[in-house]
């Protein structure tokens, strides 16, 4: 009997040395955290093994992260799996379908990026994209006849469109001198050429008896204006003048008109064409309601496999720029040293566990041969 109880009695305390000296080698690894003096004799082992070498702990860490966690290979692969790209295209899809049926505005959107004014701003650019390629154009053109300047298609159709004018021209000319206006215009004239001519318009009004000058003229002037020779009359004319007009230098154009005078023109054109108030202020789902299905089914694929690939192709350098090593490093080394005590326990908690009993096994072990042998020897 008294045998069962030396070695039980050995091997409890053989257990309890075993599992309290791994359980305290393990504490030791961490604690204490600073170290501990006794007048100026530092005590051995103090601070733990983690709090000493915590730098090298975050620099091992920097190493590791980098060299076998977040490298350039393994990112490339994450991006090029199908799935992955699934998972981002349907998150790229319901971002965007909330972003276009929502009520924002490009307006509200500067707002939000501190671009105050934007329509004033890009009629500001509107204006100083109007003025700069004016100027450049006439800066090529000025000493140029207007016919060099003119597009060759531009001057063939304006040719073309000569006899239309003219026939145009005609048309409208009938139709006064047809109207009651226009047979008084008629009497006028003549009234006013005979005023001061004394017996020849008495001569005249006797000849045509109660029949007045406009009566007889009128038809004869409407003939005139629908005759061929007419229309060929008024088209050679515009024709010549035409011509006359291309010979004429470019510049002539803009000083009879006024450079400022046109700049403002084209200016004032482009920005009520643009409608940029309009325009910033419609919502998001009414300008991009009838491209929202090609937006969500065509674009946002397309733009995630081009965002991937442009990732991927510039990984290296991005790594590189952004110092990743250094980064985790710097991090690592900011931990409070009771974080960094919990970041390792909380890995390898299990397995300091199993070490603390296996010390408490082996411990034991130990104590039942010691037992054994201090009864063999007793």
């Amino acid at each position: 009997m008294n045998m069962l109880v030396t070695i039980l009695f050995m091997t409890a305390i053989g257990a309890l040395i075993g599992g309290f000296t791994n359980h305290l080698a393990i504490k030791m690894l961490f604690r204490p955290y600073n170290p501990i003096y006794i007048g100026k004799w530092r005590v051995p082992f103090t601070p733990g093994l983690i709090p000493k070498r915590r730098d090298e702990l975050a620099e091992q860490m920097g190493r590791m992260v980098v060299e076998h966690l977040l490298t350039p290979q393994s990112i490339k692969e994450k991006f090029l799996q199908k799935e992955f790209q699934q998972d981002i295209t349907e998150l790229v899809k319901k971002e965007l379908r909330t972003f276009l049926e929502s009520d924002f505005t490009i307006a509200s959107l500067l707002d939000k990026a501190g671009i105050k004014d934007g329509a004033s701003r890009i009629d500001n650019r509107i204006e100083r994209l109007i003025e700069g390629v004016y100027e450049r154009a006439m800066s090529r053109y000025r000493g140029q006849p207007i016919g060099n300047v003119i597009p060759q298609a531009l001057l063939e159709g304006a040719s073309k469109k000569i006899p239309e004018i003219s026939s145009y021209i005609l048309g409208k000319g009938a139709d006064y001198f047809s109207s009651q206006e226009g047979k008084l215009r008629i009497q006028i004239l003549f009234d006013e050429f005979f005023k001061d001519k004394g017996m020849l318009g008495g001569m005249l009004q006797m000849v045509l008896g109660n029949v007045s000058i406009a009566d007889r003229i009128q038809p004869e002037i409407i003939k005139f204006f629908k005759s061929d020779g007419a229309h060929g009359l008024i088209s050679s004319i515009l024709r010549n003048e035409w011509l006359k007009l291309l010979e004429r230098d470019a510049s002539e154009i803009e000083n009879m008109v006024g450079r400022d005078k046109v700049v403002e023109t084209l200016k004032e054109y482009a920005i009520n064409l643009a409608g940029t108030q309009k325009l910033l202020d419609t919502p998001v789902s009414e300008l991009l309601a009838s491209y929202k299905d090609t937006i969500l089914e065509r674009m946002a694929p397309n733009l995630v496999v081009m965002l991937g690939d442009w990732l991927t192709s510039r990984l290296d350098v991005m790594l590189e720029k952004i110092h990743l090593k250094e980064l985790v490093r710097a991090q690592v080394a900011t931990f409070s040293l009771e974080r960094v005590e919990d970041m390792v326990l909380g890995i390898t908690r299990s397995e300091l566990k199993m070490i603390t009993y296996l010390g408490a096994l082996l411990g034991g072990l130990i104590g039942i041969f010691q037992g054994i042998f201090a009864i063999l020897f007793s």
